[in-house]
């Protein structure tokens, strides 16, 4: 299985050195001028549980990718308000059997995904992974995770492709599953998002700094209770108090405690623009087509946006 990963930031680094290490077939693609030259050069020098490891990755610009390179399947990592720009500047990728599985944080990219590939061949998924970067072609990996994924075409060959790929990732020791209940777990993780992304990088904090901030429980369990709101407007039960225990999880300092989330990363340490529209920003926006009250996704999302803009991201 040709295995071409599409945005290799830190998550992206992860999954291409863990699937390299277990033998795997794979190509990274970036946009970042930086993180090309770096690994071309260097490969991938990552901090992995306190341990060097070095992998060789072929990898490619995104706006230069080799015409000769064909997929079986491409991972999504890109940010979210890029998606649809890699998506085109890498469709020469993929075939009519190229399988895509999208990780990425958020929800509602299917339609972005149908104008690329074939409605039978998309697999959506969530993980609970965990990556930073230290610097181009140096990421910090740490703790364990899962990957959960569930195809969206309702063929057989659908469900086969999807278990191939959940075969592939679990080799590679990814903790992948076959998960019909996805969209559950991918609103369990968007209350995880809503919370922790935003929050941390508006106050510039890590995520068990902010849990041992008592007075940000009240907005915490606000975020995660519209959020609630609007996935059972959507069909999907979800049971309020679980989901506050399942975010406290993360202030946990060992575990996973002492991360500072992508949002973070993204605008406090590299100046650029957020994801905040793809995940408290689509909570606001699904919350006033459904006539649900999301008051304190709206307001996170402006604040966000507020910080971009005085901080000139990019």
């Amino acid at each position: 299985m040709k295995i071409v990963i599409v945005g290799a930031g830190a998550m992206g680094c992860r999954f291409g050195l863990m699937l390299k290490k277990a033998g795997k077939d794979v190509t990274l693609i970036d946009s970042w001028d930086k993180q090309v030259e770096e690994i071309s050069k260097n490969g991938i020098n990552a901090n992995y549980n306190g341990e060097e490891v070095h992998v060789d990755i072929p990898i490619y610009h995104q706006k230069a990718v080799d015409p000769s390179l064909k997929a079986d399947l491409v991972i999504i990592f890109t940010k979210a308000m890029q998606l649809e720009q890699a998506l085109e500047d890498t469709k020469s990728i993929v075939t009519d059997s190229t399988q895509v599985l999208c990780l990425m944080n958020g929800i509602g990219y299917e339609d972005i995904l149908r104008k690329y590939f074939d409605g039978e061949h998309i697999i959506i998924g969530n993980t609970m992974w965990t990556a930073g970067l230290e610097g181009p072609g140096h990421p910090k990996l740490f703790g364990n995770g899962y990957v959960n994924m569930l195809n969206l075409g309702k063929s057989d060959k659908a469900v086969e492709g999807a278990q191939e790929v959940v075969k592939a990732l679990d080799e590679g020791g990814l903790n992948a599953i076959y998960e019909k209940g996805i969209f559950f777990l991918i609103y369990k993780k968007i209350c995880v998002n809503a919370t922790m992304n935003g929050l941390c990088t508006i106050l510039e904090a890590n995520m068990a700094d902010l849990g041992e901030a008592k007075a940000s429980d009240h907005i915490v369990r606000n975020i995660v209770s519209e959020v609630v709101d609007v996935a059972r407007a959507e069909g999907v039960e979800m049971n309020k108090e679980e989901m506050y225990q399942h975010v406290y999880e993360c202030y946990n300092r060992e575990t996973i405690g002492a991360h500072f989330p992508s949002m973070y990363q993204d605008l406090v340490k590299n100046n650029r623009l957020t994801e905040i529209d793809y995940i408290n920003g689509a909570i606001a926006a699904k919350g006033e087509k459904l006539g649900i009250p999301t008051p304190y996704n709206h307001f996170l999302t402006a604040l966000v946006h507020t910080k971009e803009q005085i901080l000139g991201a990019k």
